[in-house]
């Protein structure tokens, strides 16, 4: 495979609410400082396996209600960036996603969690896949500890 990414990866986390003794983490066995062809987007000129890869977080703070976690590339030409994933509605009690989760066929996406649209129009995970020559581009992974619900979150909506 050539080499289209040699991406920054970085992870962001964010508690609403209150403050927690330990930090809040987010984690990934699957990623090192950088994409692999997994995470590569699989479409417009790239040729990844467009996988989501497997994350877990830890010491959310104590009056989480819920989880929502986005992947956004920064770096995208676009003179906004490039939102790559949106899941949200993840319940309390998980603290996790499985790898593929991001691909709604998979059915690996906790109950009740809701995949919205992404910058490519499409619900799910959906990959790296910088243009042609551009420099490397940071992807960032955040989860969010929120101390409410989002019930009337339209999974149509735009990621902005």
């Amino acid at each position: 495979m050539k080499k289209i990414i040699a991406a920054l990866f970085v992870f962001g986390v964010f508690a609403m609410g209150s403050v927690h003794a330990e930090a809040f983490t987010l984690k990934s066995k699957d990623i090192s400082g950088q994409l692999t062809e997994n995470q590569v987007y699989s479409g417009f000129g790239c040729t990844g396996k467009n996988i989501s890869p497997a994350l877990t977080w830890s010491n959310p703070p104590k009056n989480t209600k819920g989880y929502a976690l986005t992947v956004y590339d920064p770096d995208a030409p676009t003179g906004s960036g490039w939102w790559h994933w949106v899941i949200f509605n993840i319940p309390s009690d998980v603290n996790g996603l499985k790898a593929g989760a991001g691909n709604i066929e998979n059915d690996l996406a906790p109950k009740g969690s809701i995949q919205s649209l992404t910058d490519f129009g499409k619900h799910g995970y959906n990959g790296a896949c910088p243009p042609k020559g551009d420099k490397p581009h940071r992807y960032i992974f955040t989860v969010y500890a929120l101390d409410r619900a989002m019930p009337n979150a339209d999974k149509n909506a735009h990621p902005a």
